[in-house]
């Protein structure tokens, strides 16, 4: 009958720590300790007493530590520390969003970029738009503690109503299993664009949260991206990428790849080559975006650059960020360099000459254009311009 949830500490910022427990004494017992008392703690107290009042609580202890918790982290908090003492608890107590600004995703959007995000710190959600990656994760999976897991869910689902992520794809890294299809019930109603499916090894895997996605949310379209990261994994990937029209992209994960195969993963990458290839190999098959795996190393900038290179080599259009940092350095690898940017706008000129001459056919001085020639034209010309190496 007691529920504790978030963090306190000298060193915890933009959270808070939350004890509740119901009574039956008749007290309406408050006590709260907040950083932002001066400012914000009459609001934030009535934000405690309407919530109190919500769930139908009238007798209560509830004891509060904030070290600056926006109101969505302390909603997501109290009600966590609530469902943890009651956990037959069925309400949600869920920011309104209304004002939040809107926007969808599309299939083919760039995803060069994806940005992960610990679900369970919120300390890290407020500005992770300002940095333009291309998508950001909210991570349910391995960056959250099975013990924490009920309460990340809560907070990931607060953020996605109150945050403006400034146009990036909004995803969320679900858990396998059954605790995945908890994290599809609760958020995927919620201004999700993405999501991406841990260590998937088989059609199925992608098959049953695509059919638990459409029975909640029927007429929107939700992304997903599975993440290959096994053996078995790799040898299934074309069937994984056209196991349903909700694929986008097929990722790779290699940290968990290699602890498959029974290796280390090195700096130099020879132990995952053909099983990169093979897996950016299956989502072009597929129709599907290849999208590489994270680089570890947030400290090495050279190191990083030189593997996007190599990844944009093989095929793949896309790569994960683990720090901020890390962002402009992948945009910066998979721009067009000035060679083939060259090349591009020369074969997009040809193309739009004959189609205005009514030419079903594209050449380039005494060489004919294939089609899917000038498509990648026409795709790294536009990936140029939202690069910004070329004006609209």
């Amino acid at each position: 009958m007691r529920g504790e949830a978030g963090s306190r500490g000298k060193d915890v910022r933009s959270d808070a720590w939350v004890c509740f427990e119901p009574t039956d004494d008749g007290k309406q017992e408050l006590n709260l300790k907040s950083k932002v008392q001066s400012m914000y703690g009459e609001s934030t107290e009535k934000l405690i007493r309407d919530m109190m009042t919500f769930f139908g609580f009238d007798s209560y202890h509830i004891e509060i530590e904030d070290q600056g918790a926006l109101p969505f982290v302390l909603m997501a908090r109290i009600e966590a520390a609530i469902k943890r003492a009651l956990p037959d608890t069925k309400k949600e107590y869920i920011p309104s969003y209304a004002s939040l600004k809107t926007y969808t995703s599309k299939r083919d959007r760039l995803r060069r970029s994806r940005l992960y995000l610990p679900g369970n710190s919120p300390k890290f959600f407020i500005n992770a738009g300002l940095h333009k990656p291309d998508g950001i994760i909210l991570d349910l999976e391995d960056s959250v503690a099975p013990s924490e897991k009920d309460a990340a869910r809560i907070l990931v689902r607060n953020a996605l109503c109150s945050i403006d992520f400034l146009g990036a794809e909004r995803m969320i890294r679900i858990n396998q299993g059954e605790l995945g299809m908890l994290d599809i019930d609760m958020l995927i109603q919620h201004n999700v664009d993405l999501v991406l499916i841990p260590k998937v090894e088989e059609p199925d895997d992608v098959i049953r949260v695509d059919e638990a996605i459409k029975g909640i949310v029927p007429d929107k379209e939700v992304f997903i991206m599975p993440i290959i990261e096994s053996c078995k994994g790799v040898e299934n990937a074309y069937h994984i990428g056209i196991s349903t029209n909700s694929v986008v992209a097929l990722a790779i994960g290699l940290e968990d790849y290699t602890a498959d195969l029974g290796t280390q993963r090195t700096e130099e990458g020879g132990e995952s080559i053909v099983s990169r290839c093979r897996v950016v190999n299956a989502a072009k098959a597929a129709g599907v975006q290849g999208i590489d795996t994270v680089y570890s190393d947030v400290g090495n900038m050279l190191g990083l650059l030189e593997d996007v290179r190599l990844a944009k080599s093989l095929g793949f259009e896309g790569k994960g960020c683990i720090h901020p940092r890390q962002i402009p350095v992948v945009h910066q690898g998979f721009a067009p360099e000035q060679q083939e940017l060259d090349k591009a706008l020369k074969i997009v000129d040809a193309f739009k000459k004959a189609t205005e001459m009514g030419l079903g056919v594209v050449s380039l001085g005494t060489k004919m254009i294939d089609p899917p020639v000038v498509k990648r034209a026409l795709r790294t010309v536009e990936l140029a311009r939202l690069s910004g190496l070329l004006m609209e």
